[in-house]
């Protein structure tokens, strides 16, 4: 059982972190919105429409579950490693680092706050899915459990992100250089199965095929990988993703002057 100092410490970081993105939702919740919008007309409508059909499923319904995964990953990890690396620079991180707050506390609470950010902008986006096209539900049980567990991993990499950046535009650089591509080869747009024999091994080491495909399983009942495996890449990559934060922490790493 969690003690009540930590349950005061880890609710009060929570509250902050959601009040902050909900306040300005204008700039936080509203440009994913139209940007998958966007997706949903030109890919799903105009470009889909030439494409056909994508594993059995009309094209639109295809991408459905990538796109909302995609909204997913970014906002949690864009959401931590501003909020974080803003507390870093004002010096706030310091005062909870000497208060008698444990480290997981403070994981808790940070990556908690890109969760809800991130899976409420998937629920916004799969409400605007609707208005394009039916969506149907193979496995809630999968669909719930691969976001949460997808929006953890990304929450926490915005964290270290967040720790080791210098300057407000080192938070950039990984989502710029390394999430972005990733995301767009992780099997958003197709299925890695129409991809050369070589390509397909490549693709496999993209930990966002794993994620995407899991959560189109839940969605359409098909994937290109094992269930049983993507489930152990993220549940492997939250387990060291963690690790990796708790040390840093607990080391003060890229926070202590």
């Amino acid at each position: 059982m969690i003690r009540y100092q930590n349950r005061v410490a880890l609710s009060s970081i929570l509250h902050k972190e959601v009040h902050r993105f909900t306040r300005i939702w204008v700039q936080t919740l509203v440009p994913p919105a139209i940007t998958i919008s966007l997706y949903f007309v030109i890919f799903g409508s105009l470009i889909g429409s030439r494409i056909g059909q994508m594993d059995g499923f009309d094209y639109m319904a295809f991408i459905v579950p990538g796109l909302i995964m995609m909204s997913v990953i970014t906002n949690s990890y864009s959401n931590v490693a501003s909020s974080f690396f803003s507390a870093k620079w004002q010096r706030n991180v310091e005062e909870m680092l000497v208060a008698p707050v444990p480290n997981w506390v403070i994981v808790a609470g940070y990556v908690g706050g890109g969760m809800c950010r991130g899976i409420l902008v998937g629920l916004i986006v799969t409400c605007i899915a609707m208005l394009f096209t039916d969506i149907q539900i193979h496995n809630i049980a999968v669909v719930i459990i691969t976001v949460m567990l997808t929006s953890a991993v990304f929450a926490l990499g915005g964290l270290i992100n967040a720790i080791f950046a210098g300057s407000f535009d080192d938070i950039s650089i990984i989502p710029t250089f390394i999430l972005t591509p990733l995301t767009y080869l992780g099997g958003v747009f197709y299925s890695i199965s129409l991809l050369p024999d070589f390509w397909q091994g490549v693709s496999q080491i993209n930990p966002i095929v794993y994620m995407v495909n899991a959560f189109r399983y839940g969605f359409l009942g098909i994937s290109d990988v094992s269930l049983t495996m993507a489930f152990s890449v993220i549940g492997t990559f939250l387990l060291v993703l963690y690790s990796v934060a708790m040390y840093l922490i607990s080391k003060g790493i890229g926070l202590r002057s």
